[in-house]
């Protein structure tokens, strides 16, 4: 297939185009940084000029991942005109894009959007509740779902939308929590924890994501919903404690939660499995000694 992926430098973006790669596909960057390998197409695009999207996407292309947003939930509370500029204002541009020249638009969504859900089990049928809102990146995720489902509606375009867990793993952002775990580990520091930590998530290995990612290019995909999450719930105390065994002499702090912070919501993979033969297959423990591994090698390493 010919794909097109934007923000494909980026922690996530990159490892789909490792794995889109890896099986054959005919791949195109788009993303203002340069992508991670030099044996990629890579397309200079700001999300912000509408008029350069709609002209830089005119590629014919089959599927286009879009995965270039702000998701640094700390970032998002101080910025929250900036979020719905790129979260919102770039989505759209994208998916009128899609609308004149076709393809299937593939959105990272995210499992913050189960916040508007009621019950703590869930899956892509729950009903999302906008009066349950308390967060501007929850907002963004869901208008973005809205405008891309409507333009389906109306137009007939073809969207995928994926609602990943937690990510983590070699390349990761700073802003995750296991990336600044890791980092304030690796540095001597303590690992500062907001509230008790009894917050979960099911956090997903990259390479367990971009698989995920890769598998919603099937026929089967258009027009659907799926959770790619991880293997289980993990408390952030657990992540804590997890990064204290592999790394000597880490201690724990804690301090007050941060404003809108998401307790968590247990999203089941069941849809995923069933029509695309996705699921997740590593661990919290094996994942965070493969970063931890790939950190001390390359970050570390260059200083």
């Amino acid at each position: 297939m010919r794909v097109a992926v934007i923000g494909g430098s980026g922690f996530i973006g990159s490892h789909v185009v490792d794995t889109l790669l890896n099986e054959g596909h005919e791949v195109t960057v788009y993303d203002i940084m340069r992508p991670h390998r030099e044996d990629v197409r890579h397309v200079f695009l700001d999300l912000f000029d509408f008029h350069k999207v709609v002209i830089g996407l005119a590629g014919n292309y089959d599927a286009i991942y879009l995965l270039a947003a702000m998701a640094n939930v700390n970032d998002i509370y101080k910025n929250p005109v900036e979020t719905a500029i790129v979260n919102i204002q770039g989505v759209v541009n994208v998916v009128e894009a899609v609308r004149r020249h076709g393809g299937r638009l593939i959105l990272s969504s995210t499992v913050w959007v189960y916040m508007l859900a009621e019950q703590e089990h869930v899956n892509e049928e729950t009903p999302l509740l906008v009066q349950n809102v308390n967060h501007t990146y929850t907002a963004s995720k869901v208008a973005a779902e809205l405008y891309i489902k409507s333009y389906s509606n109306l137009y007939g375009t073809e969207f995928t939308i994926l609602r990943y867990g937690i990510p983590y793993g070699p390349r990761g952002r700073e802003g995750t929590v296991i990336f600044n775990f890791v980092k304030r580990a690796l540095n001597g520091e303590s690992l500062i924890i907001d509230g008790d930590g009894s917050q979960y998530r099911n956090f997903i290995f990259v390479v367990d994501l971009a698989k995920g990612n890769v598998a919603a290019l099937q026929p089967t995909a258009k027009n659907q919903i799926y959770n790619l999450e991880g293997i289980r719930p993990v408390t952030i105390k657990e992540v804590a404690e997890t990064i204290s065994r592999i790394i000597d002499g880490v201690r724990i702090e804690y301090r007050e939660a941060r404003p809108g912070d998401f307790k968590g919501r247990i999203a089941a993979n069941d849809k995923a499995l069933k029509q695309l033969g996705w699921k997740p297959t590593v661990d919290l423990e094996e994942g965070v000694r493969k970063y931890v591994e790939w950190y001390r090698q390359v970050v570390k390493r260059n200083g």
